[in-house]
């Protein structure tokens, strides 16, 4: 698979950020976030297949 996709739009979290602290915000940050996300969705997908459902809902992000 070699490099992981960017999950999140980066431009969209470096606007959230400079408006709620006036930051800048690096490039890694969006790999970061990717990260955090990634594993979310993963937990999600494994709740959701231990409730045998083949659709990941809102209830399986904890």
């Amino acid at each position: 698979m070699g490099e992981k996709e960017v999950l999140v739009i980066a431009s969209k979290v470096k606007s959230y950020i400079k408006s709620k602290g006036d930051l800048k915000c690096s490039a890694a940050v969006a790999d970061v976030l990717s990260e955090k996300v990634r594993a979310m969705c993963d937990e999600a997908i494994q709740n959701a297949v231990a409730d045998k459902r083949k659709t990941v809902q809102d209830k399986d992000v904890r």
